[in-house]
């Protein structure tokens, strides 16, 4: 299984060096993928979760991609339709080039109302700008030279029927956000049926789920890596026997304050980093 981590790109603690020792970090303590959000205009909707500054996630990704060797770098998720599709596939190979075939595009339909408002983009046809968005990347990477990448793998972000089209018809993975396991197990099967549909290959799964240790088992309900450590751990394994390749752990939850504090995050992710072998 591929161990990745969501880093902050934003906050009140993403300056630089912060940045920088968090994919040292990352990439010291053996997880195999690096990945950042995305916002461009950081309205009171986004700033609410999002707070500035916001580092740009390509130019982010390709600063990270020169201070690292080895770690993969994506986006979770690239919002599809606040960019030029020509613009998306240009900046995704080119910075899979210059990283050494690293590079991972988790593409999302957005939810920021003022944001899309603030760009000028009709936030009621998201879900059709994106998929335009995957067909016309792909047509670039595949017809024409002067954009063509590798193989870089596209994963597709979002919960709807909608979304699981989406992922069976233009991505190479499903890349659902913060979910319980309960409600995953259902949706893997959906998701199934709804490739089964379209006559295409049922995508990968690559979930991205909390990271939050706890001392003690949590109370009711939980995210998938919410609890003690034995609890994180055997959700990686529970993901494993659902056919999940990749998880993608997300450290900073609570408050966006959190990212001036990154060393309790930094302590989970070595906790699962020393028992990873139980993974195997």
């Amino acid at each position: 299984m591929i161990l990745g981590v969501n880093v902050p790109n934003f906050g009140p603690g993403a300056e630089p060096d912060r940045l920088a020792a968090w994919a040292q970090t990352v990439e010291g303590l053996g997880f195999d993928l690096l990945m950042v959000s995305d916002h461009v205009a950081i309205t009171p909707d986004v700033a609410e979760r999002y707070p500035a500054p916001f580092y740009e996630p390509f130019t982010a990704l390709a600063w990270l991609a020169g201070i690292t060797r080895r770690v993969r770098l994506g986006t979770t998720v690239l919002v599809a339709p606040y960019r030029h599709p020509l613009l998306v596939a240009r900046m995704a190979a080119n910075l899979d080039r210059l990283s050494g075939g690293r590079f991972v595009l988790g593409v999302g339909t957005g939810w920021a109302r003022q944001e899309f408002e603030a760009l000028g983009v009709p936030f009621e046809r998201r879900g059709r700008l994106t998929d335009d968005l995957l067909r016309d990347v792909r047509a670039a990477w595949r017809d024409t030279g002067d954009y063509q990448s590798g193989e870089v793998p596209v994963w597709v972000g979002g919960h709807s029927d909608a979304a699981m089209r989406r992922a069976a018809l233009f991505g190479d993975a499903w890349h659902p956000l913060r979910v319980t396991l309960p409600w995953l197990e259902e949706a893997v099967e959906r998701l199934a049926r709804i490739a089964g549909r379209e006559g295409r290959p049922v995508p990968a799964l690559a979930p991205r789920i909390a990271l939050r240790l706890t001392s003690e088992p949590p109370g009711g309900e939980r995210l998938a890596g919410e609890g003690t450590l034995d609890q994180v751990l055997a959700d990686l394994h529970r993901l494993r026997e659902m056919g999940a390749r990749s998880v993608v752990l997300d450290p900073v939850l609570a408050h966006p304050d959190e990212t001036l504090r990154p060393e309790n995050a930094w302590r989970d992710l070595a906790a699962v980093a020393a028992r990873r072998e139980e993974l195997t």
